[in-house]
């Protein structure tokens, strides 16, 4: 249970273990209030309320801007996108390609609805963007992919598609070859780990999420580690504000 006493300035946590008191201010008061927002928001369907450049993009404005700061820093010289919905995403990725004048996206999805595919053909930035249509851990589709990016190229990867541990995993061993030292995999939602409960929650998202598959592939793969969200300037000293994307951003080292 969470109380919030503003006369006092502090928040209280009610759990298993007591209760425990922060001040509004702190840090610690900061990310018990960012959680509880988050929580809210998803429930609310809070991230369903923005568009980039003419389309929706579903993601939270923070986990956006976290994004294009490893984007500028890294300059891939493909981006992939697993998920595609109506595309803002892949919208938002190729702006960035477009400001930085390098890089292109391959976005994939199962089924690319026929509504968003024109949209997005149409849109300014169509010729930084290849559509694939395709499961995105089928090894068929995986070729597709790795036959469109030269052995020189660097690679930035974007894993936002079905969210099952068995999934993500998939899509981990597939595509993390073509991740070179120093290059980036970001895994969205590992969010849902905590929101099993909420309203259109499943009671499974507990334990199959991206999350735990994230854990089952680094405990294989020790080319790769959790890496911190992107967070150059940081005068207050509070990293985050609240993401899906928590424990999302991983780190090839050798």
């Amino acid at each position: 249970m969470i109380r919030l006493d503003f006369d006092a300035a502090e928040i209280s946590v009610t759990g298993p273990e007591g209760e425990r008191r922060y001040a509004l201010a702190s840090p610690e008061g900061f990310a018990v209030l960012s959680e509880a927002w988050l929580r809210s928001g998803w429930a609310n369907r809070y991230s369903y309320t923005f568009t980039w450049f003419g389309r929706p993009v579903i993601q939270l404005p923070e986990d956006l801007i976290r994004l294009q700061e490893l984007v500028y820093r890294l300059k891939p010289d493909v981006i992939i996108e697993t998920g595609v919905a109506h595309g803002g995403s892949a919208v938002f990725l190729a702006g960035l390609c477009r400001l930085i004048g390098n890089g292109r996206v391959i976005a994939i999805d199962v089924e690319i609805r026929p509504k968003n595919r024109a949209a997005l053909e149409a849109h300014e930035f169509a010729d930084l963007i290849t559509l694939l249509e395709g499961d995105s851990a089928a090894g068929e589709t995986v070729n597709r992919v790795k036959a469109q990016i030269g052995a020189d190229q660097s690679v930035m990867l974007i894993l936002d598609s079905s969210h099952s541990k068995a999934h993500v995993l998939a899509e981990l061993s597939a595509y993390s070859p073509l991740i070179r030292p120093g290059g980036h995999i970001i895994v969205a939602d590992g969010v849902m780990a905590t929101l099993a409960g909420l309203p259109k929650t499943h009671p499974d998202w507990a334990w199959n999420n991206p999350r735990a598959a994230i854990t089952a592939f680094l405990a294989q793969n020790p080319d790769f580690e959790r890496a911190a969200p992107p967070c150059p300037f940081n005068e207050g000293g509070v990293p985050t504000g609240g993401s899906y994307w928590s424990d999302g951003y991983l780190r090839r080292v050798r």
